[in-house]
């Protein structure tokens, strides 16, 4: 039994990382799109973050404003973008510490342009347009277009970088060839309007990269907003069918200590109800068999159903706010009280792992020494 090393752990491989991070960047810049890294999904952890700079990106995004101004007091070479349009609350803090940000709001957007001049800046913006997602955006596309304008013409401290959509977030809808070539279009009409080019038609998030892979993106797209394919590329693996011998989900791997190991029945005995989180489920009966628990629980990374063991022989059952089962009947490997366990991630447990002060990070190779 391990007594020494204090679990869980979140083993960060920067090479990993660096080597996704440059295989994502030459197949946009192949086709002639500047991707931007998205640092939110990992809690801006700074060793992720300056791999992602020492890969090659020039622009960091995040949606909290915190992410971006701990990157400008760093000193890292990259522009910052802020990805969720601002709240008033946090205008002041957007113009000091973003150089650009996504907008949607006319409300929002004047008090931009107002806080700009107070500090006498001049702040990029790139309005989003709602192509169906029903997430953030104008969603009606005259209304997008006289925005664009009036941006344009009437805000004197505000720049009108380019346009932008978001997909699949909330309403599940993919970025396709009509979506975004609608979007597209949408940037030559106000291009006429205004007589210049956008610098920028940012079309989506890690969802749009298989239109990238397959060359299918429609042309004029020339920026997207990438963070989860760069550390956890399992869903555009398996998900969205875009396997890559080049990249691995490995990236991050969280590591908990086994707290309990032997066999017990498959279904619960006695009377269900709900389970601690107020939800119902149900239960396959397959006998005895020999399973541990793990003191991971969805406290520390969110829905179980995102961990991916290591082992082939593992399956995760379930878990708790605290606890987490797993089977291991049909492992390899014999497991004992005592024993490390280790799981990829996918999007969410990756959100939760790097936010949750309780899971120690530590970078591959660097054990026992904690991560600034």
């Amino acid at each position: 039994m391990n007594k020494t090393e204090q679990y869980p752990v979140l083993e960060i491989h920067g090479d990993i990382i660096k080597q996704n991070a440059q295989v994502l960047l030459n197949e946009c810049r192949s086709i002639g799109i500047e991707p931007c890294a998205v640092v939110k999904g990992f809690c801006n952890l700074m060793p992720i973050t300056k791999e992602l700079c020492r890969a090659g990106f020039k622009e960091a995004a995040s949606s909290r404003v915190a992410h971006l101004k701990e990157i400008r007091e760093a000193g890292l070479p990259v522009s910052t973008l802020l990805l969720r349009i601002p709240m008033a609350c946090e205008i002041p803090d957007v113009v000091r510490y973003c150089d650009a940000a996504l907008v949607s709001e006319p409300e929002t957007i004047r008090q931009l342009d107002q806080e700009a001049a107070a500090q006498k800046k001049l702040l990029n913006v790139i309005l989003m347009r709602d192509l169906g997602d029903l997430r953030e955006g104008i969603f009606d596309r005259e209304t997008f277009v006289r925005t664009a304008v009036w941006i344009e013409e009437d805000l004197e401290h505000l720049h009108l970088k380019g346009i932008g959509t978001n997909l699949t977030c909330y309403g599940s809808v993919m970025p396709t060839e009509k979506n975004l070539g609608e979007l597209c279009e949408n940037a030559k009409q106000i291009e006429q309007l205004i007589g210049r080019k956008l610098e920028v038609v940012s079309g989506g998030n890690t969802s749009s990269l298989p239109l990238v892979l397959q060359r299918r993106m429609p042309e004029g797209i020339n920026h997207l907003r990438i963070g989860e394919a760069l550390i956890v590329p399992w869903d555009l693996f398996y998900t969205w069918k875009c396997p890559r011998e080049d990249m691995s989900n490995a990236a991050l791997i969280l590591k908990a200590q086994i707290v309990e190991c032997g066999e017990k029945p498959t279904m619960p005995v006695g009377e269900q109800g709900i389970n601690c989180f107020g939800s119902y489920r149900t239960y396959e009966d397959h006998g005895i068999r020999k399973r541990a628990i793990v003191a991971i629980g969805e406290y520390d990374m969110g829905n179980y159903e995102k961990l991916v063991p290591v082992d082939p022989g593992v399956k995760v059952l379930g878990a708790s706010s605290d606890h987490t089962i797993v089977d291991i009947h049909d492992s390899a490997r014999e497991y004992h009280l005592g024993d490390v366990m280790s799981f990829e991630l996918r999007y969410q447990s990756m959100l939760f792992t790097t936010a949750n002060p309780l899971v120690r990070k530590v970078c591959a190779g660097q054990e026992g020494q904690e991560d600034e």
